[in-house]
């Protein structure tokens, strides 16, 4: 929703109800009701009775000075809202080269990263809001969520089904599809829905020809994009001329 269809006129407002619903009651001081009509032409009632008395804006009458309003606004109210969202979620399970690049690029793109993996397996500080020793996870950031498994021989199958648990429009496997394969029929024996499973994107990432740990972490955030802004980016009908 834009600026323009958030702005809220309390003018506006009154000159509606007073056409809708003049009679209602629009406010009550000192035990006297005002209804919205008669709040919609009182201003109009006072400057027309200043302009009949030849009262201009800097005179001086009985003590009292009429100043003029100097506000662009002649004395309206506008109300603007901006909407602020949480940041869209990363979760990342395993401390492998391609997750602990993954959590960097992620934060430099705005997500709120938690990355959750074995103490013993995470050789160096993950640049992560969130960090989880272990693939147990209690608490996650209440957002858009996107889940990327990369533990790379270690521990697969139990950050699998810890993935599987969690609810997210995105999950990927950092691995080969025999892998995968192999993979799910260890998760099915022991319990794991094979629809859920078989949602699991497996390799994560476009396919860009990615080499090192870096390459593949941008791909696996290519196409979290794709997931991430599908519908929300308008397509111009206006042809090319070139």
């Amino acid at each position: 929703m834009s600026a323009a269809q958030q702005l809220t006129n309390l003018a506006d407002m009154v000159r509606d109800r007073a056409k809708t619903r003049g009679n209602a009651l629009a406010y009550e001081f000192e035990g006297r009701q005002t209804s919205f009509a008669e709040f919609d032409i009182k201003p109009d009632r006072v400057a027309n009775a200043l302009i009949a008395l030849g009262v201009k804006p800097g005179d001086h009458r009985e003590g009292i000075r009429f100043a003029s309003n100097m506000c662009p606004s002649k004395g309206t109210m506008d109300i603007f809202v901006e909407p602020v969202l949480p940041h869209p979620s990363l979760v990342i399970f395993g401390a492998s080269p391609v997750a602990m690049s993954l959590a960097a690029q992620a934060r430099e793109l705005g997500y709120h990263v938690t990355l959750a993996a074995p103490a013993a397996d995470v050789a160096a500080e993950p640049d992560a809001h969130v960090i989880v020793d272990g693939f147990a996870l209690r608490y996650l950031n209440d957002a858009r969520r996107f889940v990327v498994v990369s533990t790379q021989g270690k521990g697969d199958e139990a950050a699998l089904r810890a993935a599987l648990a969690i609810k997210a429009e995105y999950h990927a496997f950092v691995g080969s599809r025999r892998k995968m394969a192999a993979l799910r029929e260890k998760l099915v024996a022991g319990g794991s829905e094979a629809t859920a499973i078989d949602r699991v994107k497996a390799p994560a990432g476009l396919d860009l020809g990615a080499i090192t740990p870096e390459e593949i972490a941008m791909s696996i955030l290519a196409e979290i994009t794709v997931e991430r802004r599908r519908g929300q980016r308008a397509t111009n009908p206006a042809k090319s001329k070139d």
